[in-house]
């Protein structure tokens, strides 16, 4: 492995608190290969001995592990900032000749990984300036570029950026990063389900009674605002991260850990989705907005934007047919948490003449805390027969000594590896935008009650009144 990381963007936020703390972590890690180079483009004047400094301390204000000094300037002697406006065409052929001398003193054969850590607006822009410049030949499966979301503001953009992008690169040397997918759970999910023969024989629609996928952050958008207001919950959320959990706790069993298989697997269950008309929004969509969101910065204090959305889903599959899954993520909520709940179908209570018995439930937890519990009945203690919830539960990062690598550092390591097997293929985020497109045609025809939640709360009550139809309830289970 060997190769220039070119970060487009590397004065920005996401610079600064993932990408280089994920490199020094990797480094600490022994996972950087030796023959590697970071050129980070901005249009700041740094010098790089200047953005050496900078970086070091954002560094050491956000990396996992401690920074230490030898092998911090092992690193930054790789590191060098290179200052252009990188809008323009004008400063390529330098930047070209540039990057061929870095590639001569690292011994990196001029493998290249252009990382956009930019506004999603210039995604098109500098992959048309590369192009133009010859600076995206492929050779083999290089060079490699990887974009952030959000990709696209709905479908027709989106397929107008793929185009852009796929013309210039080629699909097999793109990589569309959902940090999401760099979770530590995340990747547990198929190990859960496919290594444990206790799971996947329940795992359909004879055993299963609903699926809940939740993602709620206490915090509202911050400094945010001119980026929420032209995305809000459903495009920042819901098109990404959480209909990639929804492909990976409904994917089909993979004919092997080839990424192409897995990714097969994933969009199957993403064309499988049930295509809302205008009725099925009004009843199986809600949306909201914190009561302070209009006082934000940068905020319209008319706003219509949603910060939370719920929905259900079905997959049209004889393993999910009528499983019901539904999925929430808001801002200001009342807890911060990331996880999925499985509520497997109501055990048969003849036996022991009890009117009523508690569901079993497996739960992912994602994030904050990382692991897994079951919840299961058992005979309380005592001469009664009284039969009880109770729980096993596995913390993952709740050990002492346990520091879980972020997810930026999976992601970029793969990246470096040229495994895509964590990044979403063009038709994942296809079929992802023709499932939301309806929901947001639908929306733009009428004009929401916003604000309709506290900060603080639980979300719409909305939201709770669209389960109650389906004579179910949201899943909060203490633990």
């Amino acid at each position: 492995m060997k190769a220039t990381l070119v970060i487009f963007g590397g004065t920005g936020d996401l610079t600064h608190r993932k990408i280089l703390p994920a490199l020094y972590n990797l480094a600490h890690d022994g996972l950087l290969p030796n023959d590697f180079a970071i050129v980070a483009i901005g249009r700041r004047p740094y010098t790089t001995d200047e953005y050496r400094q900078e970086v070091h301390k954002s560094t050491e204000k956000y990396s996992r592990l401690k920074i230490k000094d030898d092998l911090w300037d092992k690193l930054s002697s790789r590191l060098y900032y290179y200052q252009m406006d990188f809008t323009t065409n004008v400063g390529y052929p330098e930047l070209e000749l540039y990057l061929q001398q870095i590639a001569k003193t690292h011994n990196t054969e001029d493998k290249r990984i252009y990382y956009l850590a930019v506004a999603p607006e210039f995604f098109g822009i500098i992959s048309k300036n590369l192009r133009s410049d010859g600076m995206q030949d492929i050779n083999g499966t290089w060079p490699r570029i990887v974009i952030e979301k959000p990709f696209g503001r709905d479908l027709a953009s989106a397929i107008s950026l793929n185009n852009e992008i796929v013309n210039a690169f080629g699909e097999s040397n793109v990589y569309r990063i959902d940090h999401y997918l760099g979770k530590e759970m995340l990747q547990n999910i198929m190990v859960i389900r496919f290594a444990n023969s206790m799971f996947e024989p329940l795992w359909n629609n004879s055993h299963i009674k609903q699926v809940q996928i939740t993602a709620f952050e206490t915090e509202g958008i911050g400094t945010r605002g001119n980026y929420y207001e032209t995305s809000g919950a459903i495009r920042d959320m819901a098109q990404s991260h959480l209909l990639q959990l929804l492909s990976l706790i409904a994917m089909e069993r993979p004919d092997s850990l080839d990424a192409e298989l897995i990714r097969d697997e994933k969009v199957r269950i993403l064309k499988s989705l049930r295509q809302y008309d205008a009725d099925d929004v009004n009843k199986m969509v809600v949306r909201g907005q914190y009561q302070s969101y209009r006082q934000e910065k940068n905020v319209d204090p008319s706003s219509h934007v949603e910060t939370y959305v719920a929905f259900k889903a079905l997959i049209d599959s004889p393993r999910w047919e009528g499983v019901p899954f539904f999925i929430r993520t808001g801002k200001k909520m009342a807890n911060k948490t990331t996880e999925i709940i499985v509520e497997f179908n109501e055990p048969d209570n003849s036996l022991y003449g009890i009117t009523h018995m508690s569901s079993n439930y497996l739960v992912i937890k994602v994030q904050p805390q990382e692991g897994i519990f079951i919840q299961f009945n058992a005979k309380k203690p005592g001469a009664a027969q009284e039969i009880v919830p109770v729980k096993m539960d596995f913390c993952q990062n709740c050990q002492v000594g346990i520091n879980s690598p972020e997810a930026y550092e999976r992601l970029l390591y793969d990246v470096i590896r040229g495994d895509a097997t964590l990044f979403a293929r063009w038709d994942e985020v296809y079929y992802s935008w023709v499932f939301i497109d309806k929901i947001i045609q639908s929306w733009e025809k009428e004009t929401p009650n916003f604000p309709n939640y506290k900060d603080g709360g639980w979300g719409p009550k909305e939201a709770q009144l669209m389960l109650q139809k389906n004579n179910l309830g949201w899943i909060i289970i203490d633990e």
